[in-house]
């Protein structure tokens, strides 16, 4: 009997520049995006006021790209090859996604630099899941997800392992 629901799969992988301010840094951290990833960027806003750093609840301090399937399972091997598919293990939550980021974007092939827009560099979130998972986040009938169904932190550095063929560091 094949087990299909408790494969693991790449559910999306987030691409994430986070500013500080609006203005012309933003405009340049969308390029980024653009030019790495293919996809125009969404802004992302502050949630609350930190008059410390000079920002307002609302204001537009970021920008993100959402790549999923193929799209996303492309970009994270292209991005794990810039860090010689090295992720460290405190980068996995207890749901088995993980994150890990980029110094710069002149590292990814046939990216090179533009002395108009700078360095810059971003933040790249990989969420798995197994299938059945939309019983929880769906509408009418939500449902929560046992725990046996469940990706587990372990399960999760397997998936990386055997995927995307990285090294889980301590």
């Amino acid at each position: 009997m094949s087990q299909d629901m408790r494969g693991i799969r790449l559910d999306k992988a987030v691409i994430n520049i986070g500013v500080g301010d609006a203005g012309e840094r933003l405009m340049k951290a969308e390029k980024v995006l653009k030019m790495v990833t293919g996809r125009k960027p969404v802004r992302t806003v502050a949630k609350t006021t930190n008059r410390d750093l000079g920002i307002r609840e609302g204001m537009q301090i970021g920008c993100k790209v959402t790549l999923r399937s193929k799209d996303a399972e492309e970009f994270v091997r292209k991005a794990l090859d810039i860090r010689e598919k090295r992720i460290p293990q405190w980068s996995f939550d207890p749901e088995g996604n993980f994150s890990f980021g980029v110094q710069d974007y002149t590292d990814f092939p046939g990216m090179k630099y533009d002395p108009e827009i700078g360095i810059f560099g971003f933040d790249v979130c990989v969420s798995i899941s197994r299938p059945g998972r939309r019983v929880k986040t769906r509408k009418v009938m939500k449902r929560s997800i046992p725990k046996g169904h469940r990706v587990t932190k372990a399960e999760g550095q397997e998936f990386a392992r055997s995927k995307f063929s990285a090294e889980v560091v301590d």
